[in-house]
């Protein structure tokens, strides 16, 4: 005979997690497609591209400068224009403006995107008619010390939310959205300054793909169940294409001698980047969709015992 000890054990099968009437248990966020995940992207590229240009500015590349701010101005005034039409109309936007709360990432973010935007474009215009060049130069440099907040602190907001995908990813999200800036940048400065020097913005690609790459496979590994919709489904498929478009980008921009593999290479990073954005929106999208990614958090950080 076979011992008690000795018995086969049941086939546990994975829980199925439902809710009322089948409904999802959260709420899924308002935001629109393509204004948020196009906000996302395009408020990255112009940070970093208006913190390039500062660099380049007192480095004395000043045709890289220029192309920088030109893509500062212009990123942050489209998607200033993106964020106003999905808020409906621009006086929600202003209106945000009226208090700040530091404990509030949507009220740091309003005040990081309105003095921004307004240095950013101020440089361009100055840059464009000749007038008042040193202030121009100044709101540059201002512009440029914002960037980096520019580049992240729409992280820290989506991981502020209570969705699971970005919740759970707050301490990766970061570091994925500012190399994913960085690649961005270096693509648009690629592709809007072909006769300047291309060693900074090829590095600077390098860095960032480094950073994204780094980043993403940190999300992708280490959430475990809630790590899922970053791999499945068209999130997956999305942010896998962004990752070889990055890896692409960054083997053309160390082929600097050749003109069309810099343009190649902008045209990749900025493909890449647009990947990233809308994949990790659609990502946190399915799991606030699914209670599986809402319950199997809550159980596991109640501990074991937990009903």
């Amino acid at each position: 005979m076979t011992g008690s000890g000795d018995r086969e054990r049941p086939m546990v099968a994975r829980a199925e997690f439902r809710s009322y009437y089948g409904r999802p248990i959260l709420k899924s966020p308002t935001w629109k497609v393509p204004d948020v995940p196009g906000y996302l992207f395009l408020g990255g590229t112009a940070g970093a591209s208006a913190s390039m240009a500062a660099v380049a500015e007192l480095t004395g590349r000043r045709e890289l400068a220029g192309a920088g701010r030109w893509v500062a101005a212009a990123g942050s005034m489209a998607g200033v224009a993106a964020l106003v039409h999905d808020l409906g109309r621009p006086g929600r936007f202003t209106h945000m403006l009226r208090v700040f709360k530091p404990t509030s990432p949507l009220s740091v973010g309003s005040w990081i995107l309105a003095p921004f935007s307004t240095l950013a474009t101020a440089s361009a215009v100055s840059q464009a008619t000749g007038r008042l060049p040193g202030l121009g130069r100044l709101a540059g440099f201002g512009s440029g010390v914002l960037g980096p907040a520019m580049c992240t602190y729409t992280a820290v907001l989506l991981s502020d939310t209570a969705v699971p995908a970005w919740h759970e990813a707050y301490p990766h999200l970061p570091y994925l959205f500012a190399g994913s800036a960085l690649t961005s940048a270096a693509g648009a400065a690629l592709l809007c300054a072909p006769g300047a020097d291309h060693g900074p913005p090829a590095r600077m690609g390098l860095l960032g793909a480094g950073m994204e790459l780094a980043a993403t496979r940190r999300v992708e590994r280490r959430l475990g169940l809630v790590g899922e919709p970053y791999v499945t489904g068209r999130p997956g498929r999305l942010l896998t294409l962004s990752k070889a478009l990055t890896v692409a980008g960054a083997g053309l921009s160390l082929l600097t001698g050749r003109r069309a593999a810099g343009l190649l290479a902008g045209g990749a990073y900025l493909a890449a980047g647009l990947c990233t954005r809308f994949g990790v929106f659609a990502a946190g999208m399915a799991s606030a969709q699914d209670p599986a990614y809402v319950v199997t958090p809550q159980r596991r950080r109640l501990g074991p015992d937990a009903p």
